[in-house]
């Protein structure tokens, strides 16, 4: 039997605009001054405006701690504290408070496919817009709906879509569809985006043509249309404006996150350095160590040495000690080992010796384009090509602060057979995106989960490869039932 409960999901957006209907039917005379649909969508300021709406749900509202803690404690190589626990305890189904988590990214997601879809659907018809206006919104509103939709079916399966604005309660009936079908659905919103988008120049929060061939390329590869992905990397590769930042030690690499100036940001999202949201805040050790690196954080996820990023991992790769530390500067200046009981920890997105703060995520950047490129190429002939280690090598080349071009001590050897070549662009991506939501997705989509955790002594079972329904979205969608729950809930 339904029962009321919190709503979220394809309900909470209507919550708001039911109650303004409402309470317009009891007014004898609408003051000039009200705002409805049938009166807001008038000029590019508010087409905009409903954009921004959009854009604030699947940036900062979406891209905050927890989407990153449901996907990268879903990991291999870090374990939760505290409430986030349970999270790394793969061997069990979630627990309810973490179950109220997945249903909070659940509700962000359809929340911003709501207001893309408000877009989609007034934008159009507005007369006093200029028609570059009107299409550059229309297409960052397609782009936003299908990164949506893409985070939806990998963490959910089979999701109701919704494709126009919903209004009214009476709209919500909506059946779980296909992964095949959302899919489509991606790739068509994706291409409408790549063709209408252009450059966004410093504007990096914001999508672009790149960030909507990026998102091909990601799809692609997570489809295994393994020649589609490799050409839309390439078309990054070869035609974006953006250049891989070289590297000599370990903090050069925040020049890659430094949003405003870096070479390699396609598309970010920005957090205010004293929103308690962000993603250092949850990394970090609060108190008073790291002495130089931050002045508070609850110290929620540890690195698990057993796994990829303990002794296997080459000391003299310069990712490792960017995303790893073993000792801190006290107040006095001294460096000074950490406790035996949390031996090392993790670096990356806090403050460094420098000062600079890594407070904007990456939704995508230039590196991945070379390692989709590789692994999709690859993929695609059975045998890596020259061009394609290359690339790999590239990535390689960097991390150990040598020169991009020209062999070197360090590269993949030529004559890797296509399954060995898979493995090492696999690894590449492993220590390369380290904290940046890929390592779960990656392990899922290759099919390598309960390998990678029986490799660090756990036991994963099956139903914790997809998250649960909300149950709110069960409750208020007439066209879902328990019986449309993923297994184990």
């Amino acid at each position: 039997m339904k029962r009321v409960s919190n709503i979220n999901g394809l309900a909470i957006i209507l919550i708001s605009s039911v109650f303004l209907l409402s309470c317009s039917d009891m007014l004898d005379e609408v003051p000039k001054n009200f705002v409805s649909r049938s009166n807001y969508y008038q000029n590019e300021a508010d087409a905009q405006g409903a954009l921004n709406g959009a854009y604030s749900s699947i940036g900062p509202d979406f891209y905050g701690i927890t989407n990153y803690l449901m996907t990268e404690l879903q990991g291999d190589y870090l374990n939760g504290r505290g409430s986030q626990a349970p999270i790394s305890i793969v061997d069990q189904v979630l627990n309810q408070q973490n179950i109220q988590r997945a249903a909070s990214n659940w509700g962000t997601l359809y929340s911003a496919i709501n207001k893309a879809n408000a877009v989609l659907d007034n934008v159009p018809q507005i007369v006093n817009i200029s028609d570059n206006a009107k299409q550059r919104i229309v297409a960052e509103a397609h782009f936003l709906r299908a990164i949506a939709y893409f985070e939806l079916v990998r963490g959910w399966g089979a999701v109701p879509i919704k494709t126009t604005e919903s209004t009214d309660l009476s709209e919500l009936s909506a059946a779980r569809e296909p992964e095949a079908v959302v899919y489509q659905l991606i790739i068509d919103d994706a291409k409408a985006a790549e063709a209408a988008l252009g450059e966004v120049g410093n504007e990096t929060g914001k999508a672009s043509v790149w960030a909507a061939k990026m998102l091909l390329a990601d799809v692609y590869l997570t489809i295994e249309e393994w020649d589609l992905a490799a050409q839309k990397a390439d078309e990054v590769i070869t035609g974006g404006p953006y250049s891989l930042v070289t590297v000599s030690e370990p903090d050069d690499f925040y020049k890659i996150f430094a949003s405003e100036t870096s070479t390699e940001d396609i598309m970010s999202v920005h957090h205010s350095e004293i929103s308690g949201s962000t993603i250092p805040t949850y990394i970090h050790m609060g108190g008073n160590y790291p002495y130089n690196y931050s002045s508070s954080g609850f110290f929620a996820w540890l690195p698990d040495t057993t796994s990829f990023i303990g002794a296997s991992w080459d000391d003299n790769d310069l990712r490792k000690p960017f995303n790893l530390y073993r000792e801190f500067q006290n107040a006095s200046g001294q460096w000074v080992p950490l406790p035996s009981t949390t031996p090392v920890l993790f670096k990356k997105f806090i403050t460094n010796e420098a000062g600079q703060s890594v407070y904007s995520v990456p939704v995508y950047r230039f590196t991945e384009a070379f390692l989709i490129y590789a692994e999709a190429s690859a993929r695609a002939t059975t045998t890596p090509s020259a061009l394609a280690l290359e690339r790999l090598n590239m990535i390689k080349r960097r991390a150990y602060g040598l020169p991009l071009q020209g062999p070197s001590a360090v590269d993949y050897p030529a004559g890797m057979s296509g399954d060995e070549f898979v493995e090492a662009v696999l690894q590449e991506r492993a220590y390369e995106f380290l904290l940046e939501r890929r390592r779960w997705w990656d392990l899922k989509r290759t099919g390598k989960v309960k390998e990678a955790f029986a490799a660090v002594g756990k036991t994963f079972i099956d139903q914790r490869m997809l998250w649960p329904i909300p149950e709110s979205e069960i409750n208020n969608n007439p066209a879902i039932t328990q019986q449309d729950q993923n297994p184990g809930y």
